[in-house]
Order: structure tokens, then C-alpha cells, then sequence
């Protein structure tokens, strides 16, 4: 029997990709695509002057109003812009049009911003997949699946230690602010209580810390900043924050590059017995490996969206097979 892997190599199932930003997160999902046997990518499209992007293939670059051009030729757009601006506009407005899939992050924000591009793609009957990456999304899924398995009990999330890219956009949208790096920084001590069978009742403030290294424009008011910093609802405010104004030389020095991992833990009890459910991420690359998630889900939305299935979706909502690029037989087969 031919395998889906044959089949794709003779170039049956094409995936056409477009990525939408070229920022880390969008040259992530170059890479990513490139190592995918079943897609192509189609085009780039930048709200900068296509002129200035040099992918690292031969990938076309457009303007983002270019994009509405190839309905008919873009299978699947994968959203690369920030959550505090980029996507809450675009991802409604893309699926009006397309298949999409987005990394929307700020998890207070998530019900209304799933309301909004469902609208937007049942009424144009497409799919598209929102808040898709480690945390939200694989992380999302590994507590769903922990809880299902030991109702009784507590579940914890630690993030880091890293560099959050959400947080550090949110940051450098502040006025005045040149360049800046968030790392996020679990607290030890709640980490060992946890571990420990202790089933801790942690508040946000004594899971995390957070250390923000900021480059200030020239004659900016710092004093403003740190305090916008400090005060930023869904973001800072309810963590101890430490902020650090340092030099751009500093940053490229030391904060180059972007780092992350965490924990997704689930300590439950069955009768008289005691269990630790525990997973882990280590990455050298945030926002590659959020590409490289990004980039297997949009395979899931284009086979979803080929059934018919219009509307938003979580990572809750879309089949663990469809990820793959190998067939049913092909899994039942080597992974089952």
C-alpha cells in the first residue's frame, strides 16, 4: 500500500502556506514548513517594504494588502504577528478569507477573541485555529488531559526560566521604549512544594517572578515606563516585576537569544494512592518551536476545513492524527 509520505513526495497533497509577518515567530514558520514534507510556501506578507525581507529561500515577499490576491491560492495563512495588537485585527479579518492559525496569547482575552474570528469563519466557511503554541496550546492540552485522568487534585503551570515573546512585544509597544527582553522565572521553592506532594495553594504572585532589561529611547521618561511596565493588566501586574534599563550593546550582548521551556504538573490522588503527572519543555528557541507548532496545526486545519468543519477552533477541538502528515495506517502502525 502506498503510504501518505509516497503519495506527498509525488507531490498529491500540497499544503500551500502562507506566512503573514516575518518577525522571529514568522521566519520560524519558514523553517518549519521547509522541513515538511507535505507543504510549500507560497508567499510572505509584511507590512514593511517587501523589498527590505530576504527570506532564506526564494519564497515571493508581498505587502500585507497583497494577500486578498491569492484566496484561491493559499491553502492555509499562519499569523505571525503579536497578540496585543497584531492579531485580535487580523486574524478576524484573515479568516473572512482563509484558512488561519494564530498564536494568540493573552489567555484573559482568549473567549473574546475566539467569539470574534468564529463569526468572521463560519460566515466565510473557513477554519481557523486559535491560540495554537506551547502555552496556550500544548501545555492547554496537557492539563485538560491531566484533570480528565485524576479529577481529585490540584494542577500547576510554571513557565520559564525564558524569554516570553508576547510579554517582551508588550513591552516594547510601550512609547519611549526601543528594545526589550521578559524573561519569566519560576520560583523554586513552589516548584519543590509541588514535587513534593505537598498540593500548595499558590497564588500567580508565588509561582512567578518576571525581569524585564529594557532600551530606552533617548530622553525617555523612564520613571513612566517602569511604572506602565509594572501596572500592565494580563501581562505584569500581578507578578513581582523587576525592570532593568540597559544599553542596546547590553541586550545584544547578553539577551540575544530567546530561550524558554516550563511545566505543566498535575498532583492527584486515586483512593489511598498518590500520583505526580509531569510535563516538561526545554527549548533553545521560543519562537521556533511555536513556528514549528503553529505549522503542524495548520495541516490539521486545512484537512478539518476539507470536512466541512467551519468556524474557530482550540487545540481542544482538532484530532491528534491530523497533525501528522502520515495516514491513519501509517500511525496505528508506528505509534499506537
Amino acid at each position: 500500500t502506498e503510504s501518505g509520505s509516497d503519495r506527498i513526495r509525488k507531490g498529491d497533497l500540497m499544503i500551500k502556506v502562507g506566512i503573514v509577518g516575518y518577525g522571529n515567530l514568522g521566519k520560524g514558520v519558514e523553517k518549519a514548513v521547509s522541513q515538511a514534507c507535505d507543504m510549500e510556501l507560497t508567499g510572505i506578507f509584511t507590512r514593511r517594504d517587501p523589498a527590505s525581507i530576504q527570506p532564506a529561500g526564494m519564497t515571493p515577499v508581498y505587502g500585507l494588502e497583497d494577500a486578498v490576491q491569492f484566496e484561491k491560492d493559499i491553502d492555509v495563512m499562519i499569523l505571525c504577528g503579536g497578540s496585543a495588537t497584531d492579531l485580535p485585527q487580523q486574524t478576524p479579518e484573515f479568516a473572512a478569507r482563509f484558512n488561519v492559525v494564530d498564536s494568540f496569547d493573552t489567555h484573559a482575552r482568549i473567549p473574546e477573541h475566539f467569539d470574534r474570528v468564529n463569526q468572521a469563519a463560519v460566515k466565510a466557511g473557513k477554519t481557523a485555529a486559535i491560540s495554537i503554541g506551547w502555552d496556550p496550546g500544548l501545555f492547554s492540552l496537557n492539563r485538560l488531559i491531566a484533570e480528565s485522568i485524576l479529577p481529585e487534585g490540584n494542577s500547576y503551570t510554571f513557565w520559564g526560566r525564558g524569554v516570553s515573546q508576547g510579554h517582551s512585544d508588550a513591552i516594547r509597544r510601550i512609547e519611549g521604549v526601543a528594545d526589550a527582553r521578559q524573561y519569566t522565572i519560576p520560583v523554586p521553592e513552589a516548584i519543590e512544594s509541588v514535587r513534593n506532594g505537598e498540593n500548595p495553594d499558590l497564588s500567580t504572585r508565588q509561582k512567578h517572578t518576571r525581569d524585564c532589561y529594557v532600551v530606552a529611547e533617548e530622553g525617555a521618561d523612564l520613571e513612566r515606563i517602569e511604572s506602565e511596565i509594572i501596572h500592565m493588566p494580563n501581562y505584569f501586574s500581578d507578578y513581582d516585576t523587576t525592570v532593568h534599563f540597559i544599553t542596546k550593546e547590553e541586550l545584544a550582548d547578553n539577551h540575544s537569544s530567546l530561550p524558554h521551556g516550563g511545566f505543566v504538573m498535575r498532583s492527584g490522588t486515586t483512593g489511598d494512592n498518590s500520583h505526580l503527572i509531569e510535563y516538561s519543555l526545554k527549548l533553545d528557541s521560543n519562537p521556533e518551536f511555536t513556528a514549528s507548532v503553529l505549522t503542524a496545526v495548520a495541516r490539521a486545519v486545512v484537512r478539518m476545513n476539507q470536512e466541512g468543519l467551519a468556524g474557530a477552533r482550540t487545540i481542544f477541538d482538532i484530532p491528534a492524527g491530523y497533525l501528522s502528515w502520515k495516514s491513519p495506517e501509517e500511525l496505528r502502525k508506528s505509534m499506537l
